[in-house]
């Protein structure tokens, strides 16, 4: 069968989508409306043509079959989940970091190692701009240890991450002086701009998936634009989740188009100059 084929396998159906969203939901708790049925369908397609596979039904038993499941998943996840992201992206977001949770922190745990999570870190810009917010803020806050651990559900993604190049549109917000500072210039290709190497050493990496997530005794958590990817019953288990992981007066960032408002959680919520930011005040 010739490539164009792939291209004329037509949407799935309304029963075809429903099996794969309830999968979708179970192994990643991200919940699709019926309206996302072309969308998922194009993303499934380039499946098909890797796997040589021509029907969606075929391609669920595969799937879900007990001997290659495991590693399918993998690449199942990493063509169905969205990855936009971009450096300098919700800027208040990072003033607020700088300018309010930090000296917060510090002044109650000067003597220790801040650790902040990307939660749904996808290729790494978001890590890496809080790297480099903590390393502008110690110019009036002093000198702190920090590390940054970032977690994506795509082992893709987490690559593209570690490799810490970046161009185009990933770019175009950064100033001028920061992109000078933190970033080399490809020598093979000089629209490419890479992270330097002590920078990156600052971001520990790691494929998790957030409802089976590990992360404990953090100071801040930036989940920025991910929570609207699940329903409310699975946000508020994630809401309670960060809770949990975060130590005593620790904070949260979450994207400026959601709110944990209509949830039962025990945060603070912190209407701030900057936006709404979440607190565990104990």
């Amino acid at each position: 069968m010739t490539e164009f084929l792939f291209r004329d396998i037509p949407d799935m159906t309304i029963e075809q989508f429903e099996k794969f969203s309830k999968y979708i939901l179970e192994v990643a708790g991200i919940y699709l409306k019926e309206h996302k049925i072309t969308l998922l369908s194009n993303r499934i397609r380039k499946r098909l043509r890797e796997l040589k596979i021509y029907d969606y039904d075929q391609y669920y038993e595969y799937l879900t079959n007990s001997n290659h499941s495991n590693n399918e998943l993998i690449h199942f996840l990493e063509v169905i989940t969205t990855n936009e992201s971009y450096f300098w992206r919700t800027t208040q977001n990072f003033e607020a970091y700088k300018n309010i949770v930090l000296p917060d922190i510090l002044k109650l745990y000067r003597n220790r190692e801040i650790k902040i999570w990307s939660a749904g870190c996808s290729t790494g810009e978001e890590p890496y701009n809080i790297v480099i917010e903590s390393i502008e803020s110690m110019k009036t806050l002093g000198f702190f240890p920090f590390i940054v651990i970032a977690t994506d559900i795509s082992n893709r993604v987490i690559e593209i991450a570690k490799q810490g190049c970046y161009s185009g549109r990933k770019i175009e917000r950064i100033p001028e002086h920061i992109l000078r500072r933190y970033f080399r210039q490809s020598k093979e290709d000089p629209k490419i701009f890479c992270i330097r190497e002590d920078i990156k050493s600052k971001v520990h990496f790691k494929v998790e998936n957030l409802f089976t997530s590990t992360v404990r005794n953090i100071h801040v958590i930036f989940c920025r634009n991910v929570l609207i990817y699940f329903q409310k019953k699975e946000q508020e288990i994630l809401a309670n989740m960060f809770y949990d992981s975060l130590l005593p007066n620790g904070y949260l960032f979450i994207g400026h188009a959601e709110s944990l408002q209509m949830f039962n959680t025990q945060f603070k919520i912190l209407h701030t100059e900057f936006g709404t930011i979440y607190k565990k005040e104990i």
